[in-house]
């Protein structure tokens, strides 16, 4: 005889299969552990938009630049050389470095600087803003092989495979396409003179990128969807997954069932103490008691101490007839106390006339009257 536990059929393991839509906490606990539904495509497509176009606008300006960086730098070798060995100190070639390097990355400080605006709104429009460093933290799972084997066998890693195969042929695509407009153009290129080649390439390439980004858009769109369903449907729940977040934020249901229980247990035996020090007890005779006491001294009108139904109502009458407290029988009023003024509150107005008349004749039976 084999036994079998039917929990390893089930399809998404133990929890079962996960057919809830994921609940708010759920979410919350999965952006603060970094993992939200955003697509780095998206980014990268409106990157490579900036950069072309500010490169179609700031052509001149480059080419300028650069080519007085390179002036600068060729007129001043001359001044380095020490004659007549024809050598050239390191410190002066290092200060020579230096100078070109930081002019060089003043000219593309503003790509520089636009690339990280536009980074930084691509991820916002998507996730908005929330800072979390638990994802920079080292987790000792990702050095399990297995778990490595199986992410480069995943659905994910054939999508990744998939975008790439997709901007390559793109990409090789939309340059054979624009080289082969341009062709008659590029034939005579190398019989130019250098700066109207170098605007003519520079041209070309401004034309072959924005054509690349435009198409490039479209890929970003198709994996923006892709990654807001993938993750829905990682981030959905089983019936048991709900059941124990909610047991985790309300409270487990039974223990809570105690505890009320138990304040009610505790309210009871402090409401049956008190009642020794009631006056008189109103009854429907059967279903309601309830236990009022008056002391002119202390309050300004009677006051409830204990009531019950059913049950507590004879438990509240047996605890009446042991201390000698007088009961007496009034169904509308029992009635409406017990529905209208909770233990420890004074009577409203509109019942001091009835409880009034019940307590006279309390009192003139006890001869207190």
């Amino acid at each position: 005889m084999l036994e079998l536990n039917l929990q390893f059929f089930a399809k998404e393991g133990p929890g079962g299969e996960k057919t809830e839509e994921p609940t708010a906490k759920k979410l919350e606990d999965a952006r603060k552990e970094g993992q939200v539904a955003k697509s780095k495509e998206v980014a990268n497509a409106l990157m490579l938009i900036a950069l072309f176009l500010l490169l179609r606008f700031t052509a001149g300006y480059l080419q300028t630049g650069f080519l007085a960086t390179f002036d600068k730098a060729y007129d001043r070798i001359p001044e380095l050389v020490k004659m007549p060995m024809g050598l050239v100190e390191t410190r002066d070639l290092s200060r020579l470095v230096r100078d070109g390097m930081t002019s060089v990355l003043l000219l593309i400080a503003p790509f520089l600087i636009g690339g990280f605006i536009i980074s930084f709104l691509a991820d916002y429009i998507q996730i908005t803003w929330k800072v979390t460093a638990k994802p920079l933290q080292p987790k000792l799972n990702k050095l399990n092989p297995l778990s490595g084997i199986k992410r480069i066998f995943s659905v994910q890693s054939l999508v990744e495979l998939l975008k790439a195969i997709a901007k390559i042929v793109l990409i090789l695509y939309m340059a054979y396409a624009t080289l082969r407009d341009k062709y008659d153009v590029i034939t005579i290129l190398f019989h130019m003179p250098l700066m109207q080649g170098i605007g003519l390439s520079c041209q070309l390439a401004v034309d072959l990128g924005l054509r690349c980004a435009l198409f490039y858009v479209l890929i970003a769109a198709v994996d923006f969807i892709y990654q807001k369903r993938k993750f829905k449907k990682d981030q959905m729940m089983t019936k048991q997954e709900v059941k124990d977040e909610y047991k985790q934020a309300e409270g487990d249901p039974q223990i809570k069932g105690k505890i009320r229980q138990r304040m009610r247990e505790a309210s009871q035996r402090r409401m049956m103490q008190d009642i020794p020090s009631a006056d008189v007890v109103i009854t429907n005779p059967t279903h309601f008691a309830v236990a009022v006491r008056y002391d002119n001294s202390k309050e300004s009108a009677p006051v409830v101490l204990a009531k019950g139904e059913d049950y507590l109502a004879q438990k509240i009458k047996e605890a009446a007839k042991e201390h000698h407290v007088e009961i007496v029988e009034n169904k509308p009023l029992a009635r409406m106390l017990y529905h209208n003024v909770e233990i420890g509150e004074q009577i409203p107005p509109e019942l001091y006339e009835a409880v009034a008349e019940v307590l006279a004749m309390v009192y003139h039976m006890q001869g207190k009257l």
